[in-house]
């Protein structure tokens, strides 16, 4: 199989490339572009592509801008977050979508679908700058801050402002980078749909971490990753991730 990725942010470049070696080793990547006009340069050249995996927002503006420049008669694998029913119409038409960070499970999804769609070459492909044009970006907005109790008084808490939260003897805390505690009035759940995936991770039942709070992690027997957060918990405990979120959690710190 080989492929061509465009996309603009090296470290989801590099995250790409692993999974998609993992998922299939044989698979070889014909380049990589990282705007709309070395994609395009890169698809006039390219000779042999069987798939492009495409990131529709680019430093340069949005990749629909490609297909009205060069002919793409590939399937394409979007790699983003967009309006769920114009994400069907992709479905519809043959084409898929990867929702940053990428899940591998979700890519393995995406790949037999493309094996199957390669075996059918009779298939017509969709147009792909029309389906770009609809698009719509998802409306899913992250809290930047809550309303919290300090004594008798109301504080506003900037989502900055915090290292993690922590659930202890029912109760939720809003842990402060200098070890200030806020007691929250929402689940660890229900924080968890709020908050910016790309800065927090639910650990564990009881915490959810932000990305600067891991000053350090190691590996236990039995899989786990024990992690040491800055500021220590008030309680003194352990911290760790599960063995099956273990990979997702390192994915997470090196994306």
């Amino acid at each position: 199989m080989k492929v061509l990725i465009i996309e603009d942010e090296a470290p989801a470049q590099r995250r790409l490339q692993k999974l998609l070696q993992q998922a299939r080793p044989d698979i070889h990547i014909q380049g990589i572009a990282d705007s709309i006009e070395s994609a395009v340069k890169l698809i006039q050249q390219t000779t042999e592509i069987d798939l492009l995996f495409m990131d529709i927002e680019l430093a340069d503006g949005k990749s629909f801008t490609i297909f009205e420049q060069v002919n793409v008669v590939q399937p394409v694998i979007f790699t983003t977050a967009y309006d769920e029913y114009a994400i069907q119409a992709f479905k519809v038409n043959s084409v898929d979508y990867l929702l940053k960070p990428i899940n591998p499970d979700e890519l393995e999804k995406a790949l037999k679908k493309f094996e199957a769609i390669h075996l059918q070459k009779e298939q017509q492909l969709p147009d792909l700058a029309k389906l770009l044009h609809q698009l719509k970006p998802s409306q899913k907005q992250h809290r930047n801050r809550f309303l919290v109790k300090t004594g008798t008084r109301l504080i506003s808490l900037a989502v900055e402002e915090v290292a993690y939260f922590m659930a202890h003897e029912k109760l939720v805390f809003a842990v402060k980078w200098d070890g200030a505690k806020h007691i929250m009035d929402y689940t660890l759940d229900e924080l968890e749909q709020m908050l910016d995936e790309q800065q927090f991770f639910r650990a564990n039942r009881q915490f959810i971490v932000h990305i600067k709070a891991v000053q350090s992690m190691s590996s236990s027997v039995n899989g786990k990753l024990k992690l040491n957060l800055l500021p220590a918990p008030f309680t003194h405990e352990e911290i760790s991730v599960s063995r099956d979120k273990a990979q997702d959690f390192k994915d997470w710190l090196d994306y």
